[in-house]
């Protein structure tokens, strides 16, 4: 391996795998879930957003969809 690099006479070129990559997104996700997914990151050795996102990966994947329902809100 050289010490230095001379990048202005080295030809680049695109990663071929760009549109394979992860996007970064904004996402707001409760206290909570949040706290669960970094206790189980300690517990597997994984980042908790490597956990969040193999979740949703599975979910999407598999094409789970959550089951909602609403119960009227009475005083």
């Amino acid at each position: 391996m050289k010490k230095e690099y001379d990048l202005k006479t080295m030809k680049s070129r695109k990663n071929p795998y760009a549109n394979r990559l992860k996007k970064q997104i904004t996402i707001r996700l409760d206290s909570s879930t949040i706290e669960y997914f970094k206790k189980l990151a300690g517990e597997t050795g994984f980042s908790y957003q490597s956990l969040i996102n193999l979740y949703l990966k599975d979910c999407a994947g598999n094409h789970k969809r959550l089951k909602v329902e609403w119960t009227e809100f009475r005083r």
